[in-house]
């Protein structure tokens, strides 16, 4: 199977380095780290071992692909005025698989509107990954993958894909109910995300131990937004998830590590687009209005004014 990844960050340099490691063949497409990952690729640490993930093509961007692949997979950061289509239009072909492993809530709707004769798989990743230098990707925790059709099921793409991260050595399951599952991550990505930035630059662990009130008001509210939507949570999704928070290693989230690099953030995809759906919906969300309102408030620090 052939894959492209567009956006060889954190997520995609890992992602795309499992599906290599499983026997696909798999290009990037790669921007700002160009030179540097075509010259010695992508350099993997790992709870699964240590090794260099050398694509088998990498390109500025996807019209240069002269084959269209089985997928292309978007592994960018959501991102207001981002037209995520134009970055993929010129590497599709007529049965490409279009798949999305990103944060965010109600993010698929760009693209299904674009592309509507294409497959569209929604994918999550639950997993400690960063960054930490060109070229550099650290695996720290976790890797579990959803993956399903938008706006719902579930076909032999998405299959195949979890088939092959599976071999690779992460779990990977297919959801026929993606936006559901959609909601079921933005109850632990809602608060920790900015918080971490508005903390200071707290961990995760050290958030919790210190404000898990405010944390599990938030956690409420967007189950309270899920259930509006059509889409309730589990009962148990907020104690699952403050469990498995005290039980990970202590972590810096992506917004956290975005904000202190300088780089633009996706609070409009994980908390702007939930507090949007929460206004639509008629549902009180006070902390995650007050919490929003202050991440704006960063966003216009990180542009200067």
């Amino acid at each position: 199977m052939r894959a492209l990844i567009v956006g060889t960050g954190a997520i995609g340099g890992f992602y795309g380095a499992l599906l290599a490691k499983a026997g696909w063949d798999v290009a990037v497409v790669c921007r700002s780290e160009y030179d540097t990952v075509k010259r010695q690729g992508i350099q993997i640490r790992s709870t699964l071992g240590e090794w260099t993930f050398r694509p088998s093509a990498v390109y500025r961007h996807a019209g240069e692909i002269e084959t269209p692949p089985d997928y292309v997979i978007v592994c960018t950061k959501v991102l207001p005025g981002t037209d995520r289509a134009a970055l993929i239009r010129d590497a599709l072909g007529p049965d490409t698989a279009i798949t999305l492993i990103q944060n965010g809530i109600e993010i698929e709707a760009e693209l299904a509107a674009s592309f509507p004769e294409h497959e569209l798989i929604s994918g999550l990743a639950f997993v400690c990954v960063s960054r930490t230098g060109p070229g550099q990707v650290w695996h720290q925790a976790y890797g579990n993958l959803r993956l399903g059709n938008f706006p719902h099921g579930s076909g032999p793409k998405a299959e195949t894909l979890c088939d092959a991260f599976n071999r690779a050595g992460v779990r990977a399951k297919t959801r026929k109910d993606i936006v559901t599952a959609r909601w079921q991550k933005c109850v632990w990505n809602a608060p920790f995300n900015p918080l971490s930035v508005l903390s200071g630059g707290l961990t995760t662990s050290d958030i919790l131990k210190n404000q898990e009130n405010v944390v599990l008001q938030m956690m409420g509210e967007i189950c309270a937004i899920a259930a509006a939507t059509g889409h309730p949570l589990p009962p148990d999704v907020i104690d699952q998830n403050i469990t498995s928070t005290y039980q990970m290693p202590p972590y810096k989230t992506s917004m956290l590590l975005d904000f202190e690099a300088g780089r633009p953030m996706e609070s409009e995809a994980i908390l702007g687009n939930a507090v949007r759906a929460g206004r639509r919906e008629g549902v009180a969300i006070p902390h995650l209005e007050t919490v929003y309102a202050l991440m704006q408030l960063r966003e216009l620090q990180l542009r200067g004014f």
